[in-house]
């Protein structure tokens, strides 16, 4: 029992010499920060919090709103970041930071965007708020930054979509394959998978002409050739252009075959149609 009361007592000591304690938005305010600079994020969001105690409209709450949306992210609350962050730019509109918490807002979604495989939502609400910042403020020293991720997100959008393309390639449905590849050129041409976007559809055209009807086969042909045409036209330096031009001569091949094919067609034409005119010459 008397144990018992021991522990109790100890754990009662600890608990109340850990409390949080602050008599002023300042002291919260200082106090926050220090427990954000020494890593102790759970303390700071405490303090930090401690500060609207006397309002909103504090002179500290500024400071203490947008420290909290960053002590947020480090405990990795990204939905709570992004409230706190929201509330600083709609209650603090008039304060110099807030192009600052817009794109570290933006940065907030990049954070959540997930592997290429899974849903995108948050990858592309990354694209539309860092699209945003840059339009708002262009002249700002992290335009160029946004600039940067923006190109890396489309990326990963790039890549999803190829994706799609190849498992329409991997089930055989080959002009599918072919429009989904180009689709992910037309919408991210700017993007380290633009090219393999080409050359997936020029394989995938060529494997569709394979497999089609004599009469459409030159047309679906003709569009592989295209495809390569594109490729080594716009992406001069691509590693995948020995890929294409070998993938290119193979088309070449199967397109010489239709033309034998025509002309032993309408040569054994001409033949059956011999007799028939020496025929009619002798009557």
């Amino acid at each position: 029992m008397r144990y018992t009361l021991f522990i109790a007592l100890l754990l009662t000591g600890c608990s109340a010499s850990n409390a949080i304690r602050y008599e002023t938005a300042e002291e919260a305010l200082t106090r926050g920060q220090e427990a954000f600079a020494e890593e102790d994020y759970i303390d700071a969001a405490a303090y930090l919090n401690g500060v609207f105690d006397f309002g909103r409209t504090h002179q500290y709450a500024p400071d203490a709103q947008l420290m909290l949306a960053r002590t947020r992210v480090e405990l990795g609350e990204f939905v709570l970041a992004e409230a706190d962050y929201q509330r600083f730019t709609q209650l603090y509109r008039a304060d110099p930071r807030v192009p600052l918490a817009e794109f570290e807002l933006a940065t907030v979604f990049e954070k959540q965007s997930p592997e290429y495989q899974l849903d995108q939502t948050k990858t592309e609400r990354a694209i539309d708020a860092y699209r945003l910042f840059i339009a708002r403020y262009p002249d700002h020293e992290k335009a160029g930054d946004a600039e940067q991720r923006i190109t890396a997100l489309r990326g990963k959008l790039a890549r999803k979509h190829l994706a799609s393309g190849a498992l329409y390639e991997r089930r055989e449905m080959y002009e599918a394959a072919a429009l989904t590849y180009l689709g992910v050129f037309d919408r991210y041409p700017d993007t380290e998978w633009a090219d393999d976007a080409l050359l997936g559809g020029m394989r995938n055209y060529k494997l569709f002409a394979d497999l089609s009807i004599p009469s459409k086969q030159r047309e679906r042909y003709e569009l592989a050739i295209t495809q390569y045409d594109r490729l080594v036209s716009v992406f001069r330096d691509s590693e995948l252009i020995p890929e294409a031009t070998r993938l290119l001569r193979s088309v070449e091949v199967a397109m010489e075959g239709i033309d034998t094919q025509g002309d032993a067609s309408a040569g054994a034409a001409e033949a059956a149609m011999a007799p028939d005119a020496a025929s009619g010459a002798s009557m």
